[in-house]
């Protein structure tokens, strides 16, 4: 008899300081701001849902980084998870993953509204997610110098706006097929601007945005054979970061390139794939990646999925790479 109590106390201590971690789980919520009416749609509820991804073995002991992924058009989180395979990443590395749903009031493509005046001055979506990101900072002390928003397309544009609005709350910004903050100069011009280019002056406004001290490194991927936003817009959107950044540029808002840091040509499953970078004092400003052959896809994703490609680069990998040089 004793001897059974004896185990079943011993069972208990083992549970009790079993150091397994716990599992990785998903949350759902919603989030509001008093700015987040959008000027084009303003009867619209500034409210928005999310998914969030709390990884497996996260504890509030121990500061996560924080991912923000943003979906492109017709697409939904759920895909975009599945896509990316953004929780297998979460897993390694111990990062939260915020996931912003549109709603199709908003927009009934559920295309974030990065060509939106609100949106460009930071007030509308963009202060949505950005109440949704301080939220998880403080629910989950997410670090907040390891906090990075990432999106494709309308998601990528979307986030480049968060990045040149919302600094320092965003660390860093990930574009994969979008445009610059601000590249459409009203909801008119925008399905434009994604084939020819912006119609504005993308570099000037990041230049009257930029937060004196304060860093907000940019990976941009495009596709070279992406026929539905330009790879023409990925370089307004370098010099636009690198503006930001403090970065000299010459004045105008064309798509020339300054010479880079580091510029190295390489093959990723029979395709070219050139990475440039920007640096200064050692500390990146922005890297670009180009790859030959690729569309308007999430390169490295799952080929059952719309807008994925499965050959690489691995798109979700390269985001892991940079969260990781992010200053801790």
């Amino acid at each position: 008899m004793m001897k059974a109590h004896w185990q079943r106390f011993k069972d208990y201590l083992s549970r009790l300081f079993r150091r397994e971690p716990a599992p990785g789980h998903f949350v759902e919520g919603a989030k509001w701001s008093w700015r987040g009416f959008l000027d084009g749609a303003m009867f619209v509820l500034p409210r928005r849902e999310y998914l969030l991804y709390v990884p497996r073995g996260h504890s509030r002991w121990r500061r996560a980084p924080l991912l923000v992924l943003c979906h492109g058009c017709k697409q939904t989180v759920e895909e975009v998870v599945k896509g990316t395979r953004i929780v297998e990443l979460a897993d390694s590395i111990g990062c939260l993953v915020l996931l912003p749903r549109q709603g199709e009031n908003a927009n009934p493509w559920r295309c974030w509204n990065w060509f939106d005046a609100a949106n460009v001055r930071g007030s509308g979506e963009c202060a949505i997610v950005a109440a949704m990101i301080e939220m998880v900072q403080r629910s989950y002390r997410a670090d907040a110098k390891r906090t990075v928003v990432a999106g494709m397309s309308a998601g990528g544009a979307f986030s480049a706006a968060l990045g040149v609005r919302h600094a320092p709350l965003v660390r860093g910004v990930v574009v994969h097929s979008g445009l610059a903050c601000g590249a459409a100069a009203s909801p008119m011009t925008a399905m434009s601007v994604m084939s020819r280019g912006p119609d504005t002056d993308a570099v000037a406004l990041a230049r009257g945005a930029r937060t004196a001290g304060t860093l907000v490194p940019l990976l941009a991927i495009h596709g070279l054979a992406d026929n539905v936003v330009a790879p023409r817009n990925a370089a307004v959107l370098v010099r636009q970061y690198l503006a930001l950044n403090g970065f000299e540029l010459p004045a105008g808002a064309d798509s020339t390139l300054p010479a880079a840091t580091s510029d190295v040509n390489s093959a990723a499953a029979g395709r070219s794939v050139r990475t440039r970078e920007w640096r200064s004092d050692g500390r990146l400003l922005v890297r670009l990646i180009e790859v030959e052959g690729l569309g308007h896809a999430w390169s490295g994703g799952d080929a059952g999925l719309p807008f994925n490609d499965a050959a690489a680069p691995d798109a979700t990998a390269l985001i892991g790479q940079f969260l990781g040089e992010l200053v801790r």
